[in-house]
């Protein structure tokens, strides 16, 4: 894969030039058995000579991540997830001690809850797990366990990662009677974040209600002192983990955020994280060619110009996959979506994420990708090794319509000017999954260096946050004032609590509290804002 020759132009017209470009810019990983093709991209030759020495400073830069150097300068802190995969690499003997006791404290602790030697204190086993956490904390989880989970292995799962009330009322309704057997897990880094606080006193509240017995089946992982540490400790909780300080939530599911519930639906953690690891060792290459994620990186940055003019459209062609392109969401928008580069420059960074699955998407918007706007690069996910236990019948597998289905799409959006990636495994398990996970990881912290951004803080994500509390205390101080009775308008509402108070901001929680049983009597036209009148009855 060198470039000693030269790498014809894309030209999906040109089959001959076309296949020349095809073997000089493919990838491969025989252990791994893992596939990546960026032919189907507009990566120039000439773009790849002038990418050189750019991604020479990223090659810097992620070696000097890896050997502990302050990456999120917002939080002076470390970024070493890679570290989790093999803790021979991390910067300190106590911190990879650290690493190496966790994985050995979930594995045993999954294996006493699995095996029924750790029971509740009446002696039943454990029946379910209900994982409680947001972002990271929530999609790393989800996606191990829906991609990897055998039918009968392991505990059933239920997620809360959400403060939506119908949804926490469904999930205890699925639940029922089984609440007071279930292994309760909440995950939060700092222990005060909002809404895995508010899904673990409703579900503490609903547990106890039922007869559980919280502290004898709740489990905590967040940082050691943190507010969730201390309430697990004070209260003697099942069982604590560690989530490290340089562990940012996008690229947590390597930590105890993955490994418990991987432990716990039976999956071979170990095996996850091996994949990892290989993928983490074959992207460390200083050669453009030769480093996958550098590759890939690269194709991103030309497709887009640098400026993210393209969104990223994620294919996988295996329903086990089909969140995939969710926690690549987070991973991709969360780290490169950013306003300010690291000069202090306004340059409004950022790559869209968005997919479903093959073949779904040949019935959903594959016509749009094909004849409409063309602002975005595919990537194509493709799974060789195919279950055993379907047969062949009326002379056909499924699985080579499957591949049909996915060539065909490929080459149809080729065929109208439209980019792609594919990615191909000889078999999906748990190591395959962790390389496909660091492959990204390891991409787009090549990509935000080639732009100069910083991919491991999230202001506007903290921005976020701070508004959300903000509504919230104005939210009080406008039930306080309504307490005397009397009537009032919005406008009126929003002078008495300020005079920089939104009459806006102001109706929206209005209409909020008047939609449910909270006192509030609202007259007037709901069409007409301004003739509303509200008071507390």
């Amino acid at each position: 894969m060198s470039m000693a020759n030269t790498i014809p132009d894309l030209n999906p017209a040109n089959a001959s030039a076309q296949w020349q470009r095809f073997c000089q810019l493919l990838w491969h990983h025989e252990p791994l058995g893992l596939w990546l093709d960026v032919s189907r991209m507009a990566l120039s030759q000439q773009q790849l000579e002038d990418l050189q020495e750019p991604f020479q400073r990223a090659f810097a830069a992620m070696e000097a991540l890896e050997q502990g150097a302050i990456a999120n300068l917002d939080e002076q802190r470390q970024v070493g997830h890679y570290w989790l995969r093999n803790a021979a690499l991390a910067p300190d003997r106590e911190v990879a001690a650290q690493i190496s006791s966790e994985l050995r404290r979930i594995q045993e602790f999954a294996a006493q809850v699995l095996t029924g030697s750790l029971t509740l204190p009446s002696g039943q086993a454990f029946s379910d797990v209900l994982w409680i956490g947001i972002g990271g904390s929530g999609l790393g989880p989800v996606l191990i366990v829906r991609a990897l989970q055998e039918n009968q292995q392991g505990l059933p799962f239920h997620f809360l990662d959400n403060v939506d009330p119908d949804g926490m009322s469904r999930l205890f309704d699925r639940l029922a009677d089984r609440l007071p057997t279930t292994l309760v897990v909440v995950v939060s880094k700092s222990g005060g974040t909002p809404e895995p606080h508010i899904g673990m006193v409703q579900a503490r509240a609903r547990l106890e209600q039922l007869g559980g017995n919280w502290s004898r089946q709740a489990v905590a992982i967040t940082m050691a002192g943190s507010k969730l540490d201390q309430e697990a400790e004070a209260e003697d909780w099942l069982e604590r983990f560690d989530l490290f300080d340089w562990v940012g939530g996008r690229t947590s599911i390597t930590s105890a955020v993955g490994l418990l519930p991987a432990a716990l639906a039976g999956i071979d953690a170990e095996a996850f994280l091996h994949g990892a690891a290989l993928m983490d060792s074959a992207t460390r290459g200083k050669e453009l060619l030769a480093n996958p994620a550098a590759l890939m990186a690269a194709a991103w940055y030309g497709a887009g110009d640098g400026v993210g003019r393209r969104d990223m459209v994620i294919l996988p062609y295996r329903d086990r996959l089909e969140l995939f392109s969710r926690y690549l969401q987070q991973l991709v928008m969360e780290s490169l979506g950013k306003r300010l580069d690291r000069q202090g420059n306004v340059v409004h960074q950022g790559i869209a994420v968005y997919g479903n699955k093959g073949s779904t998407d040949q019935h959903a918007y594959v016509q749009q990708l094909r004849d409409g706007v063309d602002n975005f690069f595919a990537t194509f996910i493709e799974v060789l090794e195919d279950p055993t236990d379907i047969l062949e019948l009326e002379n056909s597998l499924p699985g080579d319509f499957l591949d049909g289905f996915l060539q065909g799409t490929r080459a149809a959006l080729s065929e109208g000017g439209r980019q792609s990636i594919t990615i191909s495994l000889r078999k999906f398990d748990a190591t395959a999954l962790g390389a496909l996970v660091a492959l990204f990881e390891r991409a787009v912290g090549f990509y935000a260096e080639l732009i100069d951004i910083n991919a491991y803080h999230q202001p506007g994500v903290e921005a976020g946050k701070q508004a959300a509390a903000e509504i919230l205390d104005l939210q009080k101080q406008l039930e306080a004032l309504l307490q005397d009775g009397k009537g009032r308008s919005v406008e009126q509402i929003s002078q008495e609590l300020g005079a920089s108070t939104s009459p806006e901001v102001v109706f929206f929680i209005l209409r909020h509290l008047s939609g449910n049983a909270r006192g509030l009597q609202a007259t007037g036209n709901w069409a007409d804002p301004l003739s509303l009148l509200f008071q507390k009855i």
